[in-house]
């Protein structure tokens, strides 16, 4: 059967490239570490005191050594391992390149937790390492022993014994082999596993551990840095350009429905035409079935509003568009009645609207023309008031 195809997303990242260098090849010493001064970052701090240690203690200048160390904070001692550069050729140090990290073998393994008085034996085709825990997290002391690569296992067990007489162990750990790295951590730690063995570094831990050229170190994380930086900026704008593309899309396709919709709003349109005409045409069917003009019970309303018997009705107009509309034209000898006339009838409870158009004076008559128009339901008909 085939592997489910999330096994991949589910492994996580690849393993880091590291490169494991021979024991044989390093010497180590375990140097006393000052608490750090008040404001001072503590790996600096330890760096410093760890490069001025390797300058009293190494037989070369510090320029001359690849080194590094292991320390865990609050520890009062740190582990450090160097060795003289040209015991390196061209080849290897080339074969560097592009590693995450290069240490000596043993220093794989100086995160383990392990108890106090524990030797931990790693061995390798040159011989065998043992790692010694005195008290605390940083080991006190590495002793490599060389065996040839004929050796028997007699004298492999032989030299295993002498290492071991060198340390008082009330523990002994025995690896089969080298540990390798896991798979990467998102927060730049690493683990190494030999077996049950595991060996975790944080970020700050791994990067003390490399022996390279400290300022090509540096030169590379800044480097490495940079190019997270530029991957992420990339990884952002292929991300808009996508989001970009499905809004135009989105677009695309919100232009092909609305163009849908208006073929079918142009197709149905003459059918609702057709439609609110006829409704509109049985309203007013309605309207005149149902409702009526009142033309005489409007007039009895407008004439009991005259504030006097001054003013005279000449004729009367009904409107073709509203029923609840009527115009009359009237007379006065005083002028000064229109706007009495006008503001009673406005109060009237019935009253929609009133409208004074002024007209022609003659022999000191004022001839005016009202047009009222009464709130619909407000007149029945046969209801004429009485005088």
């Amino acid at each position: 059967m085939c592997a489910s195809p999330f096994k991949l997303f589910r492994a996580g990242p690849p393993p880091p490239r590291v490169v494991l260098l021979p024991d044989a090849l390093f010497f180590s010493r375990s140097l006393p570490v000052a608490p750090a001064a008040v404001g001072e970052e503590p790996d600096a701090a330890v760096g410093g005191q760890i490069e001025l240690a390797l300058e009293a203690v190494a037989p070369f200048p510090l320029p001359h050594l690849y080194y590094g160390y292991y320390w865990v904070p609050g520890s009062d001692h740190a582990l450090a391992f160097a060795s003289y550069r040209r015991r390196f050729t061209a080849e290897q140090t080339e074969a560097w390149t592009g590693a995450e990290l290069v240490l000596p073998a043993f220093a794989s393994i100086l995160g383990t937790a392990l108890p106090p008085a524990t030797t931990l034996v790693l061995p390798s085709a040159e011989g065998l390492t043992a790692v010694h825990w005195g008290q605390g997290a940083v080991p006190s002391r590495v002793i490599f022993a060389p065996l040839a690569a004929e050796a028997t296992d007699e004298e492999r067990a032989k030299a295993r014994e002498d290492l071991l007489r060198r340390f008082e162990s009330k523990a002994v750990v025995e690896l089969a082999g080298a540990p390798a790295p896991e798979a990467g951590a998102r927060d730049g730690s690493i683990a190494f596993r030999s077996g049950e063995v595991r060996s975790h570094f944080s970020a700050a831990a791994a990067a003390a551990l490399d022996v390279r050229d400290k300022d090509e170190l540096a030169a590379l994380r800044r480097a490495r840095r940079r190019d997270l930086a530029l991957w992420r900026v990339g990884v952002a704008c292929g991300a808009a350009f996508l989001l970009l593309l499905l809004g135009e899309l989105a677009l695309f396709a919100g232009g092909l429905w609305q163009e849908t919709r208006r073929v079918q709003y142009k197709a149905q349109a003459p059918t609702v035409d057709r439609i609110i005409a006829a409704d509109e045409v049985a309203h007013k069917i309605e309207d005149l079935s149902t409702k009526r003009r009142l033309p005489l019970e409007m007039l009895s309303v407008m004439h009991l509003q005259k504030p006097s018997s001054d003013i005279v009705f000449l004729r009367t107009e009904t409107s073709d568009t509203d029923i609840y509309s009527l115009s009359v034209v009237a007379q006065t000898p005083n002028a000064a009645e229109i706007d009495v006339y006008r503001d009673k009838l406005q109060a009237l409870p019935s009253c929609q609207s009133v409208t004074i158009k002024p007209g022609t004076s003659r022999q000191n008559f004022t001839e005016f023309t009202i047009v009222m128009t009464f709130k619909p339901g407000t007149i029945q008909p046969g209801t004429l008031p009485s005088t």
